[in-house]
């Protein structure tokens, strides 16, 4: 009983003495991140699979090449899971897979696509306390995250080799552009409801979290991909490919979760939050009379 109670009263000295302690210890534990992480990571590979079987219907031969490189740097694919991949991308008949899938597939894949970036805006807006964004201001954001999530996938394979210029370039290449991107998610998905400046704990976090989970991919789901396959046949690389994501997306989650915490409590309140936050949704600007009061740090 004795060292209990002399961990509460460091624990207490401690929040008092860091306040952002206090506040980051509620949040991480009364908002249910390791569920909405879960969440995250079931919709990405809802979204991804559909998407995979558009790009082999659809997508030219050379952009299909990238897409398999950039799949093989990321996860370092070999033997019978490279197989399946190119099993999917290369299909024996091209026009036969067009005149399965259809047009109209497509766009129903791309739609449900959407969920994946849904789950990720209530991710951010959770994380700032932020109401839902109305969907006719959100829907086409969703939409757009997407795509562009999309096309960084497809020249991950140049960037992670620096474009030449070797691994150690790629990395520091690796990090810059996913901090650019968890940035530029956030600031999009929230409708510009928090400064850019405000954002930034976040971004960075995530993108050090991505990064670092970037590179022990190639060491760990090679492995794990090759047991799994031979044990379960494909549906071991659905459980691989699976677990990994949960990984990444609570990462993500928990990154950016305590950035908003970071930049909301002091002392770094003080630097980021001094300009306000962001621009007002559109409807706003509009002058809609059932708009709301403004949320967290918005622009006054």
């Amino acid at each position: 009983m004795e060292w209990k109670l002399r961990f509460e009263r460091l624990r207490a000295g401690a929040e008092l003495r860091f306040p952002v302690l206090a506040e980051l210890t509620s949040r991480l534990l009364s908002g249910n991140l390791l569920d909405a992480g879960t969440r995250l990571a079931a919709q990405a590979f809802l979204a991804a699979v559909p998407l995979l079987f558009a790009f082999a219907a659809f997508a030219p031969l050379g952009v299909r090449d990238q897409l398999s490189d950039s799949l093989g740097a990321m996860f370092g694919l070999s033997g019978e899971s490279e197989k399946q991949l190119k099993q999917v991308l290369y299909p024996t008949s091209d026009e036969e897979v067009r005149e399965t899938t259809g047009a109209v597939g497509v766009m129903v894949a791309l739609v449900s696509a959407t969920s994946f970036s849904r789950a990720m805006s209530r991710v951010c807006e959770r994380a700032w306390r932020l109401p839902k964004a109305k969907t006719r201001i959100a829907a086409w954001r969703w939409v757009v995250w997407l795509l562009v999530l999309v096309l960084v996938v497809v020249f991950q394979a140049p960037i992670r080799n620096g474009f030449g210029l070797g691994a150690v370039v790629g990395v520091v290449l690796t990090f810059l552009l996913a901090t650019g991107v968890w940035l530029w998610t956030q600031h999009l998905l929230l409708a510009k409801r928090v400064a850019w400046l405000a954002l930034l704990p976040g971004a960075l976090l995530a993108g050090t979290a991505t990064t670092a989970l970037g590179l022990t991919a190639r060491i760990y789901v090679p492995g794990a991909v090759d047991r799994a396959v031979a044990s379960y046949g494909a549906f071991g690389l659905v459980l691989v490919m699976l677990s990994w994501l949960i990984v990444v997306c609570g990462a993500v989650t928990f990154a950016v979760t305590i950035g908003a915490v970071l930049a909301e409590e002091p002392p770094l309140n003080r630097y980021v939050m001094r300009d306000g936050g962001g621009e007002p949704p559109p409807d706003e600007e509009d002058g809609d009379a059932d708009r709301q009061p403004p949320e967290g740090p918005l622009a006054p």
